[in-house]
């Protein structure tokens, strides 16, 4: 499926996020070629093909029946991943699917019993098992450095919040596009599974102008007795802000955060931290070194770093949380 040593990509959805997988193909990994991108939103195509040479097509349908695309990229809404993955895996091409990978539980399973069946590779874009700073927290863990790992923490606040009235965007929304990472990554840094999780899910601010629910604190049970708490907020106005920690029996992880220092007041008026404003900046090089490594890998014929399996056990914890911030008490896992 692939053509004289490299790995021809396709890219389906060309927002902030598409573009950037664009352009990372396009440029810096010589064992790719980006050979054309689709959208919903012609213009956005046309725009990104332009700049970065290559094709841009009318359909989904279309860019999937190209024989000289062996992978595609999926970026578009979530509402659609389901369906577009399932396309594109039964086209019997490689997927790099954003997350989250659905927005159930039947959808997920649909998608990887299409990957099972195609034979071909599904990676999910959790893109922070890539970071370098997260990637050296698990590489202490897994030389013994803390010890047992007994709790995590996970802080996720984005500068800036939706904005809409109440009701316009999904209720879990912050759950299963912002925390669903922090969930990943407890499971991948914590080698263990969420069994059970409490939520409190609100709105901090204006009901009028805020389109869903921006605050998330979500308390994890894991299966061999481990507990973790994950933060998120949209709207923390002063940065892109993320952190975690990872305690063990033995020693402390700290992951991400800025100056050390006595006290930081962090506002939109002359504070002084060295944060970022914006996702594609904190995390440009994990994207980088992502899809470099999922070009490879297809390449290599190695196994796919974060399967649809991590990928739905994410989800799940998702809208396990979600429910517990519904219905109140301990939510199983399922």
């Amino acid at each position: 499926m692939t053509s004289a040593g490299r790995l021809r990509l396709g890219v389906i959805g060309v927002g902030a996020m598409g573009a950037r997988h664009a352009e990372n193909i396009a440029h810096g990994i010589p064992e790719a070629a980006l050979v054309a991108v689709f959208d919903a939103q012609s213009s956005a195509a046309r725009r990104v093909s332009e700049s970065l040479g290559c094709d841009h097509v009318a359909s989904l349908d279309e860019l999937l029946r190209r024989d000289d695309i062996d992978a595609v990229v999926i970026v578009s809404p979530p509402r659609f991943h389901a369906e577009h993955a399932i396309a594109a895996l039964e086209a019997r091409k490689h997927v790099l699917l954003e997350k989250p990978m659905a927005l159930t539980l039947a959808d997920a399973d649909r998608i990887n019993a299409a990957a099972a069946r195609a034979g071909v590779r599904l990676q999910i874009d959790f893109m922070r098992r890539y970071d370098p700073a997260y990637a050296a927290a698990k590489r202490r863990i897994e030389a013994g450095d803390i010890g047992v790992p007994r709790l995590f923490k996970g802080i996720d606040r984005d500068q800036d919040a939706p904005v809409g009235p109440y009701g316009s965007a999904g209720r879990a929304d912050i759950l299963t596009d912002s925390a669903i990472h922090d969930f990943d990554v407890a499971r991948w840094l914590m080698a263990d599974e969420v069994t059970a999780v409490r939520a409190t899910i609100a709105v901090i601010g204006d009901r009028a102008t805020v389109p869903c629910p921006n605050l998330a604190l979500v308390d994890l049970r894991f299966s061999r007795g481990a507990v973790g708490n994950v933060e998120a907020l949209h709207g923390a106005k002063y940065g892109y802000d993320i952190r975690a920690e990872v305690v063990g029996t033995d020693g402390t992880l700290l992951i991400g955060g800025h100056r050390k220092t006595a006290l930081t007041f962090l506002g939109t008026d002359g504070s002084s931290h060295d944060l970022t404003g914006h996702w594609l900046d904190r995390f440009a090089e994990a994207y980088r070194i992502e899809m470099s490594d999922f070009v490879r890998a297809t390449l290599e014929g190695r196994p796919t770093a974060v399967t649809g399996d991590d990928g739905r056990r994410a989800l799940a914890i998702a809208l396990a949380a979600d429910a517990a911030g519904e219905q109140g008490g301990e939510i199983p896992v399922g």
